[in-house]
Parts: structure tokens; sequence; C-alpha cells
């Protein structure tokens, strides 16, 4: 079989899979507050697309990203032989 990195494919997967999540979060996290800048410039508009509220949701899933892979990744870790 053939692995992107590590010497086992049980550290390599959850590794990386643990780190695109990191960095899908990091991403969802700028987003909400490139949105929320760009948005706050026409007020009507950004209260009738959900306003704060979508801002808070799409930052919260992006933290549960950014918090999962860093779990993910702390346990691929950990559990490395």
């Amino acid at each position: 079989m053939h692995y992107l990195a590590g010497s086992s494919g049980y550290f390599s997967s959850p590794l990386l899979l643990g780190l695109f999540a990191f960095l899908l979060g990091i991403g969802a996290i700028a987003a909400a507050l490139r949105r929320r800048s760009g948005k706050a410039r026409y007020p009507e508009t950004y209260a009738a697309t959900g306003g704060i509220v979508y801002t808070i949701v799409q930052m919260g899933c992006g933290a549960i990203l950014l918090l999962g892979g860093a779990g993910v990744v702390v346990l691929a870790l950990v559990t490395r032989r």
C-alpha cells in the first residue's frame, strides 16, 4: 500500500486529516470575519442576510473544525507507535 507520509499508514492518515480540518477551521473563521467586514458597509443588506447571527454560526463551525482537527492531530501523535 502507498501512504502519503510517515512510516505507518495508521499514523499518516489521521495526521493529514487533522491538519486538513485545522486549516479548514482557520479558513472558515477568516471567511466569516471577511464577510462581516464587507457586509458592515451596507447595514441593510447585512441585516437582511442574517447579520451577526450568521457570522457567529459560521465562526462557531470554523472553531469546531479547528478544535476537532487539533484533537485528531494530538490523538495521531499520542497513539503513534
